[in-house]
């Protein structure tokens, strides 16, 4: 996957916004205002991806393509690198989980605002 398809399946989401919050090369994608997802669009390429801590060892252990997320909360990040060792659908998984695991973590007004599509 190029991060063109990438973003186009973030911004599908309900409720997604993307950035530049931190520097002009790290695109942000955030759920309700809570980042969900980042990468880097200069240099070192990768997707950096939010998941519970059982499922982030998991896919660790699993995947040599997935490394705990740099400069993040690596009980709760990983980065996974594009060496196409994972297939497209199961990369779109690890995005939904993400999303999901964001979206959980949201405050109960804030996801019934994103059920709704109110703001």
């Amino acid at each position: 996957m190029n991060i063109e398809e990438i973003r186009e399946y973030c911004l599908s989401k309900e409720g997604v916004s993307e950035g530049f919050p931190f520097d002009n090369t790290t695109l942000v994608f955030k759920v309700m205002g809570k980042i969900f997802c980042l990468t880097n669009l200069v240099g070192e390429p990768g997707l950096l991806l939010k998941n519970i801590p059982e499922k982030v060892q998991e896919m660790r252990d699993q995947y040599e393509c997935v490394q705990p997320g740099f400069h993040m909360n690596k009980s709760h990040w990983n980065l996974v690198k594009p060496d196409f060792s994972v297939s497209k659908a199961i990369l779109l998984s690890w995005i939904d989980d993400s999303y999901e695991t964001v979206v959980a973590g949201l405050p109960r007004k804030t996801r019934n605002e994103l059920k709704t599509g109110e703001k």
